[in-house]
C-alpha cells in the first residue's frame, strides 16, 4: 500500500477557519435560459430589493411608502450592534439587495439543482417553469397572461403570496419548496444580514484544536483495478465504523476504513454555511421524501454524523431496550449492552457536569420547571470540557467534541488501522464456499484529491479498486448501507424498509431580551413529559435546535418580502425548539432509478402527527410562562400569538386568548401537502431481528444468509431509538465488532 504524507500541523491560535472550496459549477445546465429567467423572478419575488417609492424602479424593486421605508430602516438600525459605525447604510444595503443581486445566488442554485435534485424533481419543476412561460399557463397559475418574469416586482410578490393559499395543493407545495430554497440560499450568501445580526463567523472564544495527523492511502494511476488485501474492511468512517475500527485494530487485525467523503483538518471548522452543506452533508443537505413532506439531513464526512451532530449523548432508555428485547433480542436488556454504552461514553468523556446552558436551553428548562414538566440536562461528548460551540453543525474546530474523527479513528490509527478517503463502494464481492455465500471484499472507485490537495479541481487520479478481506463491515449509515446491499445483489425484502426518521416540527418565540441563540452549546436540555403519549413508548421530546441563520431562518413563515427581511433581522431575540417524535410508523429507502442516489418514501402518519402537535402546544406553553412577547410555529398559514402586555400575569397559561390559539394549532394540524417536517435522525433500514424473515441482520450484526458480512450503524436499530441515536449506534457497533474480533481470533492472515 502506498500512503500519503501526514496532514499539516494545526495552529491553536484563534484564527478564522480555512475556506473550503465550493464544488465547481457542473457543466450541464439544469434549466434553459427561459426557465432560469422565471425561476430567478420567483426568487426575487420572495426576497426582493426594497426601496422607498420616491426612489424605486418599480419593475425590478419592491416600492414601499417613504414612511414605511424609514420605519424599516429605523428597526434595522435598532437591531444592529451598537458598535457598528455604519448601521444606517448597512440597513439600507440589506433592504436593497434581492435574492439575485449576488451572482453567487444563481451559481448556488445551479449547483443545487444539477448536483442534488433527483432527475424527476428537476423535470417537474422545469415543466412548471415552462407552463409559466406560456400565456395560457401563466393565466392558469398566476391570474395574469403576462409571464411572471416580465411582471413588476409588486405583482410578482402578490402572485407568490397567492400560491400559499391556492386551492391547488401542488401549487401550495411548490410555494413552500421554492421559498425555502430561496431563503436558505439568500441567508447563507448575504453579509449585510450578518452585520445586522452581529453574527460571528466562528463561535466567540473558539480556539482551533490540534487534530490527529491522518495518513491516507494513495493509489498510483493505472488501467487495471488495483487490489488491496486486508483482514477487515469497514465501509464508512462514522459513529459505527469508527468504533469498529478501534476495536478490531486493537484486537490485532489489519483494518482498512474506506470513506466516500474527504477529511478536513480542524482548521477548516466550522465551515461556512456556503460551503459546509456541500462538504459535510449527504446530497448537500437537500434530500426530501418523494412527496416533499419531510427533509432528511444526514452527515457525509470523514467521521460521519459525528462531525456535524450537536454533542447530545443520551443513553438508550429502558422502555426502548425492553421493547427491543421483546422482539427476541435479549442483548438489549443484558449487562453486555450496558457495558458497551458505558465504554463508548467513557471513551468520549460523556458528562453533564461541565455544561453551561445557553439562554435558549435555560428558557426551556425553567419553563418546564414552572409547568411541572419532567426535564433534565443532556450529557455531552466533550471530554469533560465546557463546550460553547453553537457552530458545531458545520464541524468542531476546537476538537472538544469527541466525535469519531477526534476519538475512535485516531485510536484505530495508533493501533495500525489504515484509511482511504474518496472511495465509493459499489458492490460487495462474494464467493461460494461449500454452498455458502461468503463476503470476500468490496469493489468500488477511488477518486484522488486535485493538484492543490482539495476536491474542487480535476482529481489527480481515478482508479477502480478491489479490496479483499476476511470480514466486510458495512457502516455507511441508514441511507446508504441498504443501497450498497441492494447494489450487491442481495434480495432480502426487508433491506431499505422499516425506516424511522424521528420527524421534527419547529416552534419559535421572540423575547424582549437579546438572546443571541447561536451562542453556547446547541442542545443541552430535554423535556421528556410527552415522550410516552400512547402508553407504548411513542411520543415526543422537546429540545432546543440549531440557530445558525441559514438553518433557522429558512423555516420562518414567508408573508412578503419586507416582512421576511424584518423578521429575519430579529434572530438575536429569537429562540427555537423542536417537537421531535419517536415515530411508530415507517417508510423506506430505495435507489433512484436514474442515478442510484438515495430516495425516501416516508410520510408522517396521522398517529405520529398527533404527538408532534402536542409537543408544539407544550413548547408554546413553556414560552408563554417565560414571558415571550411572540410565539410562532412554522406551520403554513398558522398566525403567531402576540402577547397582550395587559394580560393578567396571574392567569399563566390559562389566558383565554392563548388557550384559543393553542386550540387552533390542534385544529389546524399540519395542512398537506405544504407542511414540511425535518429529520436529522435516520434508523432501521437494515434492522436487527431474531428471525431472518423479520430483518436484515441477526443479533450479532451479521447479514442473514451471508457469511463474513456485517452491518454496524444506526440502520440496524430494531425501531426508533427515541433519543439522539449516536450513543446507541456506537454501543451496538462496540458489541458487534467485539464479536467479530472474537470470531477472527487465531485466523490466518490473507
Amino acid at each position: 500500500m502506498t500512503e500519503s504524507l501526514p496532514a499539516e500541523s494545526l495552529s491553536t491560535a484563534p484564527v478564522s477557519p480555512k475556506a473550503a472550496p465550493l464544488p465547481p459549477l457542473p457543466a450541464s445546465d439544469p434549466f434553459t435560459p427561459a426557465q432560469w429567467k422565471t425561476l430567478l423572478a420567483i426568487a426575487d419575488a420572495c426576497v426582493p430589493a426594497i426601496k422607498p417609492i420616491s426612489q424605486a424602479n418599480t419593475q425590478t424593486e419592491l416600492a414601499v411608502s417613504d414612511q414605511e421605508y424609514a420605519a424599516a430602516v429605523a428597526k434595522l438600525k435598532a437591531l444592529t450592534p451598537q458598535d457598528d459605525p455604519d448601521a444606517g447604510n448597512n440597513a439600507k444595503e440589506y433592504l436593497a439587495v434581492s435574492a439575485t443581486s449576488n451572482p453567487a445566488f444563481k451559481e448556488e442554485l445551479h449547483r443545487i439543482f444539477a448536483l442534488y435534485m433527483p432527475h424527476d424533481t428537476k423535470t417537474k419543476i422545469g415543466m412548471v417553469l415552462n407552463i409559466l412561460n406560456t400565456r395560457a399557463g401563466s393565466y392558469a397559475l398566476t391570474g395574469y397572461v403576462t409571464p411572471i418574469s416580465e411582471q413588476p416586482a409588486h405583482i410578482c410578490e402578490s402572485i407568490l403570496r397567492s400560491w400559499a393559499t391556492s386551492r391547488l395543493g401542488p401549487l401550495r407545495q411548490l410555494h413552500g419548496q421554492l421559498t425555502i430554497l430561496t431563503k436558505q440560499t439568500f441567508v447563507k450568501l448575504t453579509p449585510s444580514l450578518r452585520r445586522i445580526l452581529g453574527f460571528p463567523r466562528v463561535s466567540i472564544g473558539m480556539r482551533t484544536g490540534k487534530g490527529y495527523d491522518y495518513e491516507f492511502i494513495q493509489i498510483p494511476p493505472g488501467e487495471e483495478a488495483e487490489i488491496i488485501e486486508t483482514d477487515v474492511v469497514i465501509i464508512g468512517s462514522g459513529c459505527g465504523g469508527g468504533v469498529c475500527a478501534k476495536n478490531l485494530a486493537e484486537a490485532g487485525q489489519r483494518v482498512l476504513v474506506v470513506e466516500k467523503a474527504y477529511h478536513y483538518t480542524p482548521d477548516h471548522f466550522p465551515m461556512s454555511e456556503a460551503t459546509g452543506m456541500h462538504h459535510l452533508f449527504m446530497n448537500g443537505a437537500l434530500m426530501s421524501a418523494d412527496d416533499g413532506s419531510i427533509s432528511v439531513i444526514a452527515g457525509q464526512a470523514f467521521g460521519g454524523g459525528g462531525v456535524i451532530n450537536w454533542s447530545a449523548s443520551l443513553l438508550t432508555q429502558g422502555y426502548v431496550r425492553r421493547e427491543w428485547a421483546a422482539r427476541g433480542l435479549p442483548f438489549f436488556t443484558s449487562a453486555a449492552f450496558q457495558d458497551s454504552l458505558d465504554r463508548v461514553c467513557g471513551r468520549m468523556g460523556v458528562s453533564a457536569d461541565h455544561i453551561k446552558q445557553n439562554r435558549t436551553n435555560e428558557i426551556l428548562m425553567e419553563g418546564a420547571r414552572k409547568l411541572g414538566y419532567s426535564h433534565k440536562v443532556v450529557p455531552q461528548n466533550t471530554g469533560g470540557s465546557q463546550h460553547h460551540c453553537g457552530h458545531c453543525s458545520f464541524g468542531c474546530g476546537s476538537c472538544e467534541k469527541q466525535g469519531p474523527s477526534v476519538s475512535y479513528l485516531p485510536d484505530a490509527a495508533r493501533a495500525g488501522a489504515k484509511f482511504l478517503e474518496g472511495f465509493h463502494a459499489e458492490k460487495i464481492v462474494f464467493s461460494n464456499q461449500g454452498g455458502k455465500q461468503v463476503a470476500t471484499g468490496v469493489r468500488g472507485t477511488w477518486v484522488a484529491r486535485d493538484t492543490n490537495g482539495g476536491v474542487a479541481g480535476e482529481p489527480l487520479a481515478t482508479r477502480k479498486l478491489i479490496i479483499r478481506a476476511k470480514r466486510v463491515i458495512v457502516s455507511a449509515g441508514t441511507m446508504q448501507s441498504p443501497l450498497l446491499l441492494l447494489r450487491s445483489g442481495l434480495n432480502n425484502a426487508q433491506i431499505g424498509r422499516n425506516l424511522h426518521l424521528h420527524p421534527v416540527m419547529f416552534l419559535g418565540a421572540i423575547h424582549e431580551e437579546e438572546v443571541k441563540p447561536w451562542e453556547g452549546a446547541i442542545l443541552t436540555s430535554v423535556v421528556g413529559e410527552y415522550e410516552n403519549l400512547d402508553g407504548a413508548g411513542h411520543g415526543v421530546k422537546l429540545e432546543a435546535t440549531n440557530m445558525i441563520p441559514s438553518s433557522w431562518l429558512v423555516w420562518l413563515n414567508w408573508l412578503g418580502g419586507l416582512q421576511y427581511k424584518l423578521e429575519a433581522a430579529r434572530l438575536k431575540h429569537m429562540v427555537g425548539y423542536i417537537s421531535i417524535c419517536r415515530d411508530r410508523d415507517t417508510g423506506r429507502v430505495y435507489p433512484d432509478p436514474v442515478d442510484g442516489r438515495a430516495r425516501v418514501q416516508y410520510s408522517v402518519s396521522k398517529f405520529d402527527k398527533k404527538h408532534i402537535v402536542e409537543g408544539l402546544v407544550a413548547l408554546a406553553q413553556i414560552q408563554y410562562v417565560h414571558n415571550a412577547s411572540e410565539i410562532f410555529t412554522v406551520v403554513p398559514g398558522m398566525p403567531p400569538f402576540i402577547r397582550d402586555p395587559a394580560s393578567p400575569a396571574g392567569d399563566g397559561i390559562n389566558d383565554a386568548r392563548f388557550q384559543a390559539w393553542l386550540e387552533e394549532i390542534r385544529t389546524r394540524g399540519f395542512p398537506a401537502p405544504e407542511s414540511m417536517f425535518l429529520s436529522a435522525h435516520q434508523m432501521g433500514t437494515c434492522r436487527m431481528s431474531a428471525l431472518a424473515r423479520d430483518g436484515v441482520v441477526d443479533p450479532k450484526g451479521r447479514v442473514w444468509g451471508v457469511e463474513g458480512l456485517f452491518v454496524a450503524d444506526a440502520s440496524v436499530f430494531p425501531s426508533a431509538s427515541g433519543v439522539n441515536p449516536m450513543v446507541t449506534n456506537m454501543a451496538i457497533a462496540d458489541y458487534i465488532s467485539r464479536g467479530i474480533a472474537k470470531g477472527l481470533e487465531g485466523s490466518a492472515r490473507l
